[in-house]
């Protein structure tokens, strides 16, 4: 029964989860300060964890988590958990990726139009009193062949905004089957050979750490401009710099960051900048914002609405 069942929060998330999760009979208790042994030290008392991304779930903490039952992360993806070992305990793994697909959808149109249009640039540029037309001519997005790499619940979302124009959409993933009405799946060398803008939507994996690489990027047949909503281990940040300086990617739009720490809540672990994040600081075709693409009002709402319907789905079956 739920009344027996005692979770613990690790990180702060919409009043929801706790809200519903308490009128569903469960038992809440938060501990959003203590460090990871502190919380390995106590694991062994609760049923379910509720986390975003504080620190890593890994085997040394679920072999102490003696008596979970599930781990609900309140975001897309589960990379920070050992999710082979939790499974093999028993623990049930939930995530909501269907939570905040739209807001990604979104932000990823957002991003390209204003690279296209330079939207930014022009905007610093008119606030330091220059008033440039015709070094900010724009691109149309109308018949441009948009490829995504990676269809699930964000490439969806993006694919499904994209439908208002009268663009070619594309989608490579190593499912078979994915391809819908808003996108058609190919192969990575058909996408390679039509794209003219990339859009990323993988999850966090061995295969997708590092992808971007210059080879990969010098394997498309026209410069491309590059959406990067996904994870920014996913791109090798290096290579990026180079691309941009020689015009193989023509402009870069980028929510998140091969630095970024897993918490996402900050950037560098020490005080030494990377020289191509410096260039990517300065470069006028590069568009930055810190990991907020699936981080709406709304979205905060509907994260924590999925994964309250998951755990009590765990337990009404």
């Amino acid at each position: 029964m739920p009344h027996t069942i005692k979770i613990l929060h690790i990180d702060s998330n919409h009043p929801t989860l706790w809200e519903q999760l308490e009128q569903a009979a469960f038992t809440n208790e938060a501990d959003y300060r203590s460090s990871k042994t502190e919380v390995e030290a106590k694991i062994h008392e609760y049923n379910g964890i509720v986390i975003r991304s504080r620190f890593k779930i890994d085997r040394a903490f679920i072999d102490k988590a003696v008596n979970l039952q599930f781990i609900a992360r309140v975001g897309a993806g589960l990379e920070s958990i050992d999710t082979a070992y939790a499974e093999s305990k028993g623990i049930a793994l939930i995530a909501a990726p269907e939570g905040n697909r739209n807001a990604v959808g979104e932000q990823a149109l957002g991003m390209l139009l204003s690279l296209f249009n330079n939207l930014n640039r022009a905007d610093r540029q008119i606030r330091q009193g220059e008033w440039i037309r015709e070094g900010n001519r724009g691109h149309e997005l109308e018949g441009k062949t948009v490829g995504l790499i990676g269809y699930g619940n964000m490439g969806k979302s993006f694919a499904k905004k994209l439908k208002g124009f009268d663009t070619e959409v594309l989608c490579y993933d190593i499912k078979p089957n994915v391809g819908d009405g808003n996108a058609k799946q190919v192969s990575l060398e058909e996408l390679r050979a039509k794209a003219d803008v990339l859009s990323l939507h993988t999850p966090s994996t061995q295969e997708t750490d590092g992808m971007i690489t210059a080879d990969f990027i010098n394997a498309f047949a026209k410069p491309i401009w590059l959406i990067n909503t996904a994870r920014g281990k996913a791109v090798v940040t290096d290579d990026l710099a180079t691309a941009l300086k020689t015009g193989k990617v023509l402009g870069a739009a980028l929510d998140v960051l091969e630095y970024e720490q897993l918490s996402f809540e900050h950037l560098f672990t020490d005080e030494t900048m990377p020289e191509a994040f410096a260039y990517l600081l300065q470069a006028d075709n590069v568009l930055l914002s810190p990991h907020i693409a699936g981080w709406t009002f709304e979205s905060h709402q509907r994260l924590a609405q999925v994964i309250v319907d998951k755990i009590k789905s765990l337990y009404n079956k």
